[in-house]
């Protein structure tokens, strides 16, 4: 046997042997036997580059850095589906449907919560993989995808080929990624699905291939060309191919097997290795699929049932206090560990002291939380019927768990203050968001090694910052500062004095004005000077301000110490200013429009769209009202494009708006 025909042979058994491995689980040799047959195929190819196949079982493992990713529009949309949340509305929707087509049959499938994929084949060889993007046009990730072990590279049909499916993260993955995350003191995945996203949309392939991504495929496009005729046919096929299906799915013929369905999902969702948000109710035949068609965004024969947020019980171990920049009293929840919605949560926000009356929470109380949206933890209420003599109350403190000052409670305010500026704890988290991201964006500057500089004494004020250097041999002289990364550091800070006046009126942490209303302030007063001489009833004057914030304002620029830190920071070369527009908005299709954002935007990140709409003259805001003018609904767009479309306020997604925008640069 020739070296070539080694080579074939060894690709062929290395992809058999990776399909009963990954999608099979029924492996016919052992790692070892693998990994042997693996070197010795790595071996011959370095021999022989004339031989070099992008597809070969060596190239998922080797790391890449891409240029990019191309956009390639699809040829056939990928839509996306739409939700129901209750019993009615799916029972409503199925019965519309066995009223046109009574012997109509639904495929239950689960709703994984990953990132939606397009794979090709063409000669039974794997050529493309491409995101869905907007539906219509998405992004060329096959090298990322290229490192998915339970993906095929080859496949026994040999005409062109398009399956879709979903890329996730599994559990384990996940857990394992965030405690590496942890360990190099960088920011943890909110959750597996958006791991999974930034994984996949990683220019370093060597990335995507040590966080262990997996797929599930659903959908055969063009099936009837191959015989194809239904959804359960289509299941069938794609595993027949050595695609990696998902087994548990069901074919239902009333509304009691589909909801039946549905609950037994719920019941062991968290017990999954992976995460879903809900089950998928298609009809399964592609024959009257065809004749109900599709809307402009989702099919018209198939729809998600979504879960409600989950709860689960947990032990309320403690109450811990934390001192905010504004010396705003915390009180979070200490919690025996447990998971919800595919994170292991230990703490939760309990807001403040009424929140505790209003559940009458104790410690050791059993109490059910969950996560808000799936995101965030919260308290739900306690289980006074599970208490026992271990159970007891909270008091709450007269003074500051840091600093010992007295606590103040202001009129018709639910929270409570440490009102010494003197507090250790206030410092801290005041130097911790100057050099955060939506503030002065100090790179480098993280909230760990803020604390790490501010408990060896090198930190103790905002401008000290700006004196860091300083303090050079003496940081070098400590056990992980290196010569580079200091440097870089240092490099950093100075960078930020000249970032514009609204991001240092941001950073300064005055009460009542975030980082919107800091940019409309900058763009105002366009100084620091001309806002420091403003009074009152000017500041009230401006839109979206408003007597309270104003009066905020002037207090924070009446108090000595802080006129002091602005003269301090300005004699070190920070900037004051405001840059002047290159262009003027007043033309601008978005100017003077209240703007809302929603769901995930795939092209352009939250941040950056709010960014360019603010800049085009828009006020962008969190909640949709009368007083909105235009909603922006990207992938996932939930409770505020529903009461958009209530109000029959406008609705653009992605594509429209990047349009739009492009119009105007």
């Amino acid at each position: 046997m020739s070296e070539q025909e080694r080579i074939e042979e060894l690709r062929r058994l290395l992809e058999k042997y990776a399909i009963e491995y990954y999608v099979d689980d029924n492996p016919s040799v052992s790692d070892f036997e693998y990994d042997r047959l693996l070197e010795e195929l790595q071996s011959l190819e370095a021999k022989h580059p004339e031989l070099y196949d992008s597809n070969s079982p060596t190239q998922r493992i080797i790391g890449k850095v891409l240029n990019g990713f191309e956009k390639v529009i699809h040829a056939q949309r990928m839509l996306s589906l739409g939700d129901v949340f209750n019993k009615e509305e799916l029972k409503s929707f199925v019965d519309k449907i066995w009223k046109d087509f009574p012997d109509a049959a639904f495929i239950c499938e689960y709703k994984f919560d990953g990132l939606a994929m397009a794979l090709m084949y063409e000669e039974g060889r794997f050529v493309r993989a491409v995101t869905r993007g907007d539906g219509e046009v998405g992004e060329d990730v096959t090298e990322n995808v290229r490192t998915i072990h339970s993906i095929p590279m080859q496949i026994d049909e040999h005409g062109p080929i398009e399956v879709r499916g979903e890329v996730y993260m599994p559990k384990a993955s996940f857990e394992a990624l965030n405690a590496l995350q942890e360990s190099l003191h960088l920011p943890l995945f909110a959750n597996p699905r958006n791991a999974a996203a930034g994984t996949i949309r990683n220019l370093d392939t060597g990335i995507a291939r040590k966080r262990r991504l997996d797929m599930y495929l659903y959908y055969f496009q063009n099936g009837e060309r191959y015989g194809v005729h239904s959804q359960k046919e289509a299941l069938e096929a794609m595993a027949k191919m050595h695609f990696r299906v998902n087994p548990s799915w069901r074919e239902c013929h009333n509304f009691e097997e589909i909801w039946s369905f549905i609950e037994e999902t719920g019941s062991k969702r968290n017990e999954l290795p992976f995460e879903i948000d809900g089950v998928v109710i298609k009809l399964n035949q592609f024959n009257y699929q065809q004749q109900l068609g599709t809307t402009a965004k989702a099919p018209k024969y198939a729809i998600a049932y979504k879960f409600p947020a989950q709860e689960v019980e947990t032990k309320l171990l403690d109450i811990t206090l934390t001192v905010g920049r504004t010396g705003k009293i915390t009180p979070n929840a200490v919690l025996e560990p447990v998971r919800v919605a595919g994170t292991l949560v230990s703490a939760a926000t309990l807001h403040n002291e009424d929140r505790i009356k209003q559940y009458d929470l104790k410690i050791n109380d059993r109490v059910i939380i969950r996560k808000a949206g799936d995101i965030i933890p919260e308290v739900v209420k306690a289980l006074p019927e599970k208490r026992d003599e271990h159970v007891h109350d909270f008091i709450w403190p007269k003074d500051c768990p840091v600093c010992g000052s007295k606590l103040v409670r202001l009129p018709d305010e639910a929270d409570t203050y440490c009102v010494n500026p003197d507090c250790p704890a206030r410092i801290l988290e005041s130097i911790i968001h100057f050099c955060s991201r939506d503030a002065m964006d100090i790179d480098g500057m993280g909230s760990k090694k803020v604390a790490w500089l501010h408990g060896h004494g090198f930190i103790n004020s905002i401008e000290d910052i700006y004196r860091l250097h300083e303090h050079r041999d003496q940081l070098l002289s400590h056990k992980g500062w290196s010569d580079k990364g200091l440097d870089k550091l240092l490099a950093a800070i100075e960078q930020s004095k000249k970032q514009p006046l609204s991001r240092l009126l941001f950073g300064l942490g005055i009460r009542q004005v975030g980082a919107k209303a800091a940019g409309i302030l900058a763009k105002d007063f366009g100084t620091m000077e001309a806002l420091m001489a403003a009074d009152e009833s000017r500041l009230a004057s401006i839109n979206l301000i408003g007597e309270v914030s104003a009066r905020s304002i002037r207090s924070f620029f009446d108090q000595s110490e802080n006129r002091k830190l602005i003269e301090s920071l300005q004699a070190l070369g920070v900037n004051m200013e405001e840059p002047k527009a290159e262009v003027e908005v007043t033309d601008s299709l978005f100017a003077g429009k209240t703007v809302v954002l929603t769901g995930t935007l795939t092209q352009m990140g939250r941040s950056q769209a709010k960014k360019v709409l603010e800049d085009l003259g828009a006020n962008v805001s969190g909640s949709v009202s009368k007083k909105t003018d235009l909603v922006i609904a990207g992938e996932k767009a939930g409770s505020k494009l529903a009461k958009a479309n209530e109000l029959n306020i406008p609705v653009w997604d992605e594509e429209r708006f990047l349009r739009e925008v492009a119009n105007r640069e």
